[in-house]
């Protein structure tokens, strides 16, 4: 049988580039660089992106370490892209408007090869639902309510 978990938020407005933005019982803000406009009250959506798809290579490196027995004692992610602004401005219309690509660096701290840490890491990226909802295209609908 399948185990099926709804994930759901919300996020308001408050002023300006300022969003409030609720998951269960935890609060986070969304804002914009002053050098954006905005003031500076929270990370801006694309660091979001970066933190999910970070946190979940973290996680599920932790859940694969626990169910195989790995000698793993922790996991360092680091992510990075670019992106063309201009796109996101409107300034522009010839490009697409998210990441060129996306970077993952990881240092995993564990008694294993190299190749070991490389075949952990296809594993990682095979089970993330994040990585997986950037490597392919999920359906998406915006419904105005």
């Amino acid at each position: 049988m399948t185990t099926l978990k709804k994930v759901s938020i919300e996020a308001k407005q408050i002023d300006g580039f300022k969003i409030e933005t609720r998951m269960g019982n935890h609060v986070a803000l969304v804002d914009q660089p002053k050098s954006g406009g905005g003031t500076d009250s929270g990370p801006s959506p694309l660091d979001y992106l970066f933190v999910s798809l970070a946190g979940c290579i973290a996680t599920i490196g932790h859940i694969i370490a626990k169910q195989r027995n790995l000698p793993v004692r922790g996991i360092q992610v680091n992510v990075e892209g670019e992106l063309d602004l201009d796109i996101l401005m409107g300034k522009r219309q010839d490009a697409r408007a998210g990441f060129d690509g996306i970077r993952i660096i990881t240092r995993i701290d564990a008694d294993m090869t190299q190749a070991e840490k490389e075949q952990y890491l296809r594993e990682i990226d095979e089970r993330c639902p994040i990585s997986d909802n950037i490597h392919k295209m999920t359906p998406m609908e915006f419904v105005v309510a």
